[in-house]
């Protein structure tokens, strides 16, 4: 009887270790990223109008910060102090982000901006 679970034993520890190196073995799943799209329209200082799209994490829920993010962008474009309110800038839908550039700038910064029409 000893000597069974002695061998049992034995028997579940190789089978142990051979899972965890089966376990170490599988590449590491892709993480998705879940983000909320915003979509967004500024009038510019010269006239006309800019589109492009706000995307924040989906569990970011803060308008404010979501304008802000907003307002930091027109800076950047030369259109500091072009109203950004829930007037200019509404949440359109949801997308799943799988790795790249966008998700390394959300989890960065909180956001990303996609250039949609009239941005340069």
């Amino acid at each position: 009887m000893i000597g069974r679970l002695f061998i049992l034993g034995v028997l579940f520890t190789i089978a142990s270790a051979h899972i965890g190196f089966i376990t170490a073995m599988k590449p590491t799943s892709t993480v998705i990223l879940k983000v909320a799209v915003y979509d967004t329209y500024v009038p510019k200082k010269a006239g006309g109008i800019m589109h492009f799209d706000i995307l924040v994490d989906a569990n970011e829920k803060d308008l404010e910060k979501i304008y802000a993010y907003g307002r930091e962008y027109l800076t950047s474009k030369g259109q500091a102090g072009q109203p950004l309110t829930a007037r200019e800038c509404r949440f359109c839908h949801y997308e799943i982000i799988r790795g790249g550039p966008i998700e390394a700038a959300i989890r960065q910064k909180g956001y990303y901006i996609v250039e949609l029409e009239g941005c340069n």
